[in-house]
């Protein structure tokens, strides 16, 4: 992995303002995350240093923990995610300073630690695919999940340049309207749709990771949890009716 790649940190400006996709009918799709695919977390902390963190933070999470739960040892942190001499035990904070943010950007690009509980995986990975060219923007894209997003196509290199399919529409009043119905497939990529999806879906795995990092053992630990009720339950039914078996009603 090179360091110098992290300046194309994702610039998800708008995301706290966002309207929800079913505002702007674009249907999300499904990430299809699993937080027990460990070999995913890991390349999604992969993706996230090298294309994220360069303008974003994951101030809630500890490099420190990434290794603990990823089953990675100090030295593995330290060779593919850590590359500005920071500690095993820092936050993993963006190397942008908020001046330079605030000159590139207009603002301070938001923290990504709760993005995938705030927004949902699926509404994450969708925008992440959703983007398309559009010369009238200042980036040159756009996106069809979150019309006129700030945030430039920083993986452009990797899925290539979609193109967007409008439909026109006539209202009551006689005018016209142009509506997002799709997206298609323009200029390639160096990935495949398919290597693309994959690249997407661990990297937001790795974000839905990073908003509960104890998602998964919650998970693994409720089924007992509800096992456990049903027996109880059981139990408590046989024994109501061993105790009522001789009350005449």
């Amino acid at each position: 992995m090179k360091p110098a790649r992290r300046l194309f940190g994702i610039a998800v400006l708008a995301w706290p303002l966002a309207a929800v996709s079913a505002t702007s009918g674009y249907p999300l799709q499904e990430a299809g995350t699993d937080l027990s695919n460990l070999a995913s977390l890991q390349r999604g902390a992969r993706n996230f240093v090298n294309y994220c963190q360069g303008c974003h933070s994951a101030r809630y999470m500890r490099y420190s923990q990434v290794a603990d739960d990823l089953a990675l040892n100090e030295d593995e942190v330290r060779d593919n995610l850590m590359f500005t001499g920071m500690r095993i035990y820092d936050a993993m904070l963006t190397s942008m300073p908020d001046i330079q943010a605030r000159l590139w950007f207009g603002n301070v690009p938001p923290d990504l630690s709760l993005i995938a509980r705030s927004r949902g995986v699926d509404y994450v990975y969708t925008f992440l695919k959703s983007f398309y060219g559009d010369p009238a923007r200042p980036t040159g894209a756009n996106n069809a999940v979150l019309a006129n997003t700030v945030m430039p196509h920083v993986l452009a290199g990797l899925q290539g340049v979609q193109q967007p399919r409008f439909e026109t529409t006539t209202d009551e009043e006689g005018r016209k309207h142009q509506r997002l119905v799709g997206l298609e497939r323009g200029s390639a990529g160096e990935m495949t749709a398919e290597e693309f999806d994959g690249f997407v879906r661990d990297t937001v795995a790795f974000l839905e990771y990073v908003s509960e990092p104890t998602k998964a053992q919650r998970q693994s630990l409720g089924v007992w949890v509800v096992l456990y009720l049903l027996m109880f339950v059981a139990f408590a039914y046989f024994l109501k009716k061993e105790y009522w078996k001789d009350v005449k009603s």
